[in-house]
């Protein structure tokens, strides 16, 4: 009786847990820049507040906005990336492009066309097929 109270228990939990889906980035740099010439900020979504940041942040001066994309989501560039697409003050980079792109993230993010990384979605169907 103990364990059909569990299967119960545990049948209706299972209806409140959302399925993870985990996204792991791999490949290597090709250097090529692109992500340096068009990149989003998910904490800053007008202008004013990019110019509050850049007060708050110095690193942030080293960035401008170049446009928006079709959702009039602000797109950023960077002031230091060579015309071959390397950064001019490499030593001195920020965290955020130290760590880019991130080993895994949070979202289905969407990389540059030619970029030598790639985001892999792992389902939890994945999980159990490479885990049997």
């Amino acid at each position: 009786m103990k364990d059909f109270i569990l299967s119960v228990i545990n049948e209706i939990r299972s209806y409140f847990v959302p399925e993870k889906i985990t996204y792991e980035v791999t490949g290597k740099c090709l250097k090529c820049g692109k992500c340096c010439n068009y990149m989003y900020s998910y904490d800053t979504y007008t202008e004013k507040e990019f110019k509050f940041m850049q007060l708050l942040f110095p690193t942030y001066r080293r960035f401008y906005i170049k446009g928006k994309d079709d959702e009039g989501n602000l797109i950023f560039a960077c002031k230091l990336v060579t015309k071959e697409g390397l950064c001019s003050d490499y030593k001195h980079r920020p965290a955020m492009c130290r760590r880019y792109p991130a080993k895994r993230i949070l979202y289905p993010a969407k990389l540059h066309e030619g970029c030598g990384y790639k985001v892999n979605i792992k389902t939890f169907d994945d999980y159990l097929k490479t885990n049997k």
